[in-house]
């Protein structure tokens, strides 16, 4: 509790706190199936958090951090450190949002007992309300021991990007006869252990579709359908400041570029020395 109490009370916001407020919860996450669609963004930032909160219903700390904010190869190197430390400066930004934390690789594959100590770790240090995992059938048996344990959990199926090894490219899934079984089996095997939601990636449309009715969890899909009861993206996507980005992705702003822009315009004036003017130079007093 006094742990709760810190994280709480070393919020720093750039506007104050709307009273009274209290966050999205687990449950009424769960009771939005069929309902208003659910809005959910990445998140890494104090300041990204505090820019995104109010308009999303769910906040992702996702290991996608790795390539958006360390330069990462892939997901597979990110550690638990890193999504704890991200995890508290995304509960510290915000106020409104369900803040979810990815599990990293390796941290909950071995056995549920590590999964456990892995998931309770990063709620501990975080303040985050709940953990993500990847994988289908062969992970329900721990989703369903740390639902049992206090630790709400989202399943991720489809595109896994921590599998990508495996997976040989981030190629759409749910092309054949067989993959669209596992991935309605994947679903429901999560659905009934327990997840509280489920995101569908990289999915054929009309298999989506198909998930998201066989289920009676929300799904929240990035690049699957609309007709998923949320969708998820990662902001710095949406937000246009990456060149490249996936075909699923539709681009809301060019950041990018107004921020190359703005630079280039402050390095002019630095070199003319227009910058500094009058309005960002102290006068001596009289």
């Amino acid at each position: 509790m006094s742990h709760q109490l810190t994280l709480d009370t070393a919020t720093s916001r750039a506007n104050p706190t709307p009273a009274p407020m209290k966050r999205v919860t687990v449950p009424a996450i769960r009771k939005r199936k069929g309902g208003e669609p659910l809005v959910m963004l990445t998140a890494y930032t104090v300041r990204m958090a505090q820019l995104m909160d109010a308009a999303c219903d769910m906040l992702l700390v996702g290991d996608s951090l790795g390539q958006v904010i360390y330069g990462l190869p892939s997901t597979v190197p990110v550690t638990l450190e890193m999504m704890a430390l991200h995890g508290a400066a995304v509960v510290r930004g915000s106020y409104h949002a369900l803040v979810v934390i990815d599990m990293p690789f390796g941290s909950y594959e071995a056995s549920p007992q590590q999964a456990f100590e892995s998931a309770a770790r990063l709620l501990k240090e975080s303040g985050a309300a709940a953990v993500k995992l990847e994988g289908g059938a062969a992970m329900a048996p721990t989703v369903k021991f740390l639902g049992e344990r206090g630790i709400p959990v989202i399943g991720h199926i489809g595109l896994t990007p921590q599998a990508i090894n495996v997976l040989g490219g981030y190629g759409a899934r749910g092309r054949s006869e067989a993959e669209r079984a596992k991935l309605v089996g994947d679903a429901v095997a999560m659905d009934e252990a327990g997840a509280f939601a489920i995101v569908v990636e990289g999915v054929v449309e009309p298999i989506a579709v198909e998930i998201t009715q066989a289920v009676k969890c929300p799904t929240i899909g990035i690049g699957a359908s609309a007709q998923c009861d949320g969708q998820v993206l990662v902001a710095e996507d949406m937000l246009g400041l990456f060149e490249r980005t996936p075909r699923f992705v539709k681009r809301y702003d060019d950041l990018a570029g107004r921020i190359s822009a703005a630079v280039e315009t402050y390095a002019d004036e630095v070199r003319s020395r227009a910058f500094p003017g009058p309005d960002q130079v102290y006068a001596p007093k009289d």
